[in-house]
């Protein structure tokens, strides 16, 4: 059974009336070949899973200390600083040749049932994902998933265990879409992303085909769900290609546009997408107290308050504080929105969450950053120790110091990145400037502290997990 495309509606552009159309990448015609042919993005797909392939076997079989496997340094040290850079330069390009993505399509091949999915899932998805990300993130502190290959091995296969479930029920990637945990933060991510496919409107208005969607001889359907025409948002374009080979009538646009434009326009808020936001926030405040004398030192005084020597109860209490901070901040920011534009505290908690992710993504790179440039030999020293070779020496690229400018240059273009959104979306709430500024400014503030609380936890030194 195959679904059908959820609206005919004509998306709302994300683009200011009269300003000038964005520039489509496909003009330039290497690249718009290289995407239209096989290679595309089959080469990436059959490199990434070769090299996850051995980043399990590594993590499995591999030297059972982090410091020395290969597959720690690659999955924790590499991949996942460089993911949320991937989001912000190329959307969800990720997601295209992702490993699980690429198995979930081979399940589907050879057993795949390729039912419908569930209501269920298409309503509470994204919470299955909010909750996932928590307690992944919750797990990782209290079982060393990090510090622990064997630990870091089991986790992948707990999630190949799940796309491969997913993919020999449901059609189309059910997986990516309504239940992985990187594809919901991906695609949080992907709406500050400088790329953007989209359909041109008017010659879809002539088609009758539909083939981006149902798929033809040249490529499948949309993995995805989505319908190019009324696509407006990057949230759930993995950029495929998929409609850009099917289209008959070369409709499908890849455009540049200015970073965070798309949470400007955002049509339809969802309280439960910008929970993620939320989420992510208390996440990257997680990870950075977790790596500071000041975590150990909370964690004492929880000790002697609960009178119990138990990390999964003293780290799990501060999970919880640190995690319900940045929700209750937006919702008293919500509240204060609220006496300007008169709307309720839960309908601007959907609405100006959104504003928080630039400053979700500049904090994440930051705390990434880290463990690239102060562990990132480690990659080097490990992959040398594949062949016998022993290396030693610091792991560090940069000294701390300079690693700490850059992390505060990327929270203040995160702190800037997110004041500028919460601006726009009050603008496009409200017409006259004495209420935008009224509904904008508890969101700014609130995101002026959050930025505060990112430059005091990077000013202080670091511990490293490798």
């Amino acid at each position: 059974m195959t679904a059908e495309p959820a609206s005919s509606a004509p998306p709302q552009s994300t683009r200011e009336a009269g300003g000038p159309r964005p520039f489509n990448l496909l003009r330039i015609r290497p690249l718009r070949w290289f995407l239209k042919s096989r290679l595309y993005p089959w080469l990436f797909q059959y490199i990434t899973i070769l090299v996850f392939s051995f980043v399990i076997y590594e993590l499995l079989v591999g030297p059972d200390k982090a410091h020395d496997n290969f597959g720690t340094a690659m999955t924790w040290v590499l991949w996942w600083p460089l993911i949320p850079l991937l989001f912000l330069a190329l959307g969800r390009f990720w997601c295209a040749i992702c490993p699980f993505a690429t198995l979930s399509d081979l399940v589907q091949k050879l057993v795949g049932l390729n039912r419908s999915v569930p209501r269920f899932l298409k309503s509470y998805g994204i919470w299955i994902i909010d909750a996932c990300f928590i307690l992944i993130t919750w797990g990782d502190h209290v079982f060393g998933i990090v510090e622990s290959p064997r630990n870091s091995g089991i986790l992948l296969l707990m999630i190949t265990l799940g796309v491969v479930a997913a993919g020999a029920f449901f059609e189309r990637r059910a997986w990516c879409r309504h239940l992985c945990f990187l594809g919901g933060m991906s695609g949080n991510y992907a709406r500050t992303g400088s790329l953007e496919l989209r359909a041109t409107p008017e010659k879809c208005d002539q088609c009758r085909v539909q083939a981006c969607y149902r798929g033809s001889e040249k490529a499948p359907g949309c993995p995805m769900f989505e319908f190019p025409k009324t696509m407006d948002t990057n949230a759930r374009c993995n950029l495929c290609a998929y409609c850009i080979k099917t289209c008959p009538n070369d409709s499908i646009r890849l455009n540049l546009r200015v970073p965070t434009r798309e949470l400007w326009f955002i049509r339809r808020p969802k309280f439960e997408e910008s929970f993620l936001a939320v989420v992510i926030m208390g996440i990257v405040f997680v990870q950075n107290i977790t790596m500071l004398n000041i975590g150990k030192e909370m964690l004492s005084w929880l000790a002697a308050v609960t009178g119990t020597a138990s990390h999964f109860v003293t780290f799990t209490l501060l999970f919880i504080l640190v995690m319900l901070g940045p929700i209750l901040g937006l919702l008293l920011a919500g509240f204060f929105t609220g006496l300007s534009n008169r709307k309720g505290v839960v309908t601007n908690f959907a609405t100006f969450g959104y504003a928080l992710i630039p400053l979700d993504l500049a904090g994440h790179l930051a705390h990434n950053l880290f463990h690239l440039l102060a562990e990132g030999k480690a990659i080097l020293f490990t992959a040398s120790g594949l062949f016998g070779i022993e290396s030693h020496g610091s792991p560090a690229f940069l000294d701390n110091p300079t690693i700490q400018v850059l992390q505060y240059i990327l929270v203040v273009l995160g702190i800037v990145g997110s004041s500028y959104t919460a601006w726009r979306i009050a603008g496009h709430q409200v017409g006259n400037q004495g209420s935008r500024w009224g509904s904008a400014l508890p969101v700014i503030i609130l995101i002026a502290v959050f930025g505060f609380i990112n430059f005091f936890l990077f000013s202080l030194p670091m511990e490293m997990r490798m």
